[in-house]
């Protein structure tokens, strides 16, 4: 028994385009857009009268693919919960990028928050954390070197 490799990461949004829009600005690119409904997808996830629609977003390369998911029904109750890089789960994505003062200073323009200014990570790495929307927390890493 082996993994063979990460298939996919999923992200819940309320606002499907702005989530979209946020990762075709920083480079993915859709893979494909469906919806999906009834009792295999309840069933897959546990829950009762799903309906859903999806973006798949990859790389250009295609080796990673970040799901967006808008859950029509059931809602979440609680809406979008405000989460920090210390909050205790899954809390951030990484993506290794070219020219980090660049990106960071677009998305700056673009009014993402930037949780701190550009750090370097010994002789290894510049790194930055960044809110996308709906709370989305992003680490993007240049390496050195």
């Amino acid at each position: 028994m082996k993994i063979n490799r990460m298939d996919h990461v999923s992200i819940n949004v309320n606002d499907l385009s702005k989530a979209k829009s946020f990762f075709l600005d920083l480079g993915l690119e859709v893979q494909a857009e469906w919806e999906m409904d009834g009792g295999l997808l309840d069933r897959i996830v546990g829950l009762e009268d799903v309906k859903t629609s999806c973006v798949g977003m990859g790389m250009p390369d295609g080796q990673t693919w970040i799901e967006l998911v808008k859950y029509h029904t059931p809602s979440d109750e609680k809406g979008i919960q405000q989460t920090f890089p210390n909050t205790l789960g899954i809390r951030h994505i990484c993506f290794a990028v070219e020219d980090l003062e660049t990106m960071v200073t677009h998305l700056k323009m673009k009014g993402t928050e930037i949780f701190s200014e550009i750090q370097q990570y010994e002789e290894s790495y510049k790194l930055c954390y960044v809110r996308g929307p709906e709370g989305i927390v992003l680490e993007l890493a240049e390496k050195i070197g």
